[in-house]
């Protein structure tokens, strides 16, 4: 009876047409490929091997820590939520191919072909394993590594996490948090002070406000000042800016101020909130691509872990755009390279020596397909 259930089935309109389900051979995210060829390139996994402890004993070990943590990390890359579909992408010949060859060859000989985690696996490493202290504060390291080797060729940016606690009744007695989603600072209040504060305020500033002395530049004078303040509503004094203007044929000086928690230089603080439109439009990508906002863990600190994961996916995904593909396609967003280029079909086939993952050619053709790969050899090997 089990044998006739999985014989190929043939329908009636055309009788040497033959259907067969093997899930196990078959990839609907063959575009992951290229951005672990990348990974390998940047040494991600040396930075796991660095950075995060691995606990376990005995046979719990069979699953290496590099090979969860990539789990997670290119599951949320390919659109995945939290672990919902591990149990389906541990047949999938793409998250098998992702670990490391030994590990793969060593499975695949296993009757049931499970080369990745499962849900129950997946869901204790992320919530307990990288939650433990040393861990937690490996992630961190990991994605600041990352991008630093990233800034060697010309990519740099910077992300620093902000979550604040709210209340979901949909997820029961919980310790809240939720992700508003801030590049650069921990502590985002990018907001110009008016009325009796900015009174105030211009007190601090009054030696920037006279006019300078000479005849008028065509060019807008601009001046800077950096002091601590603390307004009556807030718990201790912040960090402000001041930003001073003279243009050609006003009367009064421009005058604005920002609050923020930025130790960098006054000038470049200012630089950063007027690119604050585009550092946005980087966060809603992150939360639409990369699932940032899906924290529905009832501990704080494991949702912590999640949204940490959650940007080391954001971040390996933006290297791929910014280091491997062509300038052609270099322009899209991350959703429209995870529809295009990530979801790209392909079959698994083994033969004695070698293994074929045979890709659809659809908008990943061959050609873009080789453009990345040469790209991605061009790259420097990271020091160290």
């Amino acid at each position: 009876m089990g044998d006739k259930q999985n014989q190929p089935f043939q329908l009636s309109f055309n009788a040497s047409l033959k259907i067969d389900f093997q899930g196990s051979r078959v990839t609907s995210d063959g575009g992951l490929i290229l951005v672990r060829e990348l990974d390998e390139r940047l040494g991600f996994g040396d930075l796991i091997r660095q950075h995060l402890r691995d606990p376990r004993r005995g046979k719990n070990t069979q699953l290496p820590l590099a090979d969860l943590l990539r789990q997670s990390v290119y599951g949320r890359l390919a659109g995945y939520e939290d672990v919902n579909d591990a149990e389906r992408l541990s047949q999938d010949p793409t998250f098998r191919l992702i670990g490391s060859e030994k590990i793969f060859r060593l499975r695949t000989r296993d009757r049931g072909e499970r080369g990745a985690a499962l849900t129950s696996r997946l869901q204790s490493f992320e919530t307990e394993m990288l939650a433990e202290e040393q861990n937690f504060a490996g992630l961190a390291r990991i994605n600041r590594e990352l991008i630093g080797r990233a800034e060697a060729v010309n990519a740099p940016w910077r992300v620093v996490l902000d979550m604040d606690s709210t209340e979901i009744p949909v997820y029961g007695q919980q310790e809240q948090s939720a992700y508003n989603g801030h590049f650069e600072s921990t502590c985002y209040h990018p907001l110009l002070l008016f009325n009796r504060e900015g009174e105030s305020l211009e007190r601090d500033v009054a030696e920037l406000l006279t006019r300078p002395v000479g005849r008028p530049s065509h060019k807008p004078v601009v001046r800077y000042k950096s002091f601590l303040y603390q307004a009556e509503s807030w718990k201790k004094a912040r960090r402000v800016v001041a930003k001073v203007q003279f243009h050609l044929g006003e009367l009064f000086p421009r005058v604005g101020f920002i609050v923020t928690n930025l130790e960098t230089d006054s000038r470049a603080v200012v630089r950063f909130y007027n690119k604050r439109g585009t550092a946005e439009q980087w966060i809603k990508e992150g939360k639409q691509a990369a699932k940032m906002t899906r924290l529905s863990c009832r501990r704080f600190r494991a949702n912590e872990v999640r949204l940490w994961l959650s940007v080391i996916a954001y971040n390996l995904g933006n290297l791929w755009r910014r280091l491997a593909l062509p300038l052609r396609v270099g322009n899209w967003s991350l959703t429209s390279l995870q529809q295009r280029l990530v979801k790209t079909g392909g079959r698994l086939i083994k033969h004695a020596r070698y293994y074929w993952l045979l890709l659809a050619e659809g908008h990943l053709t061959r050609r873009l397909f080789g453009a990345m790969v040469q790209r991605t050899e061009a790259l420097p090997v990271p020091a160290g």
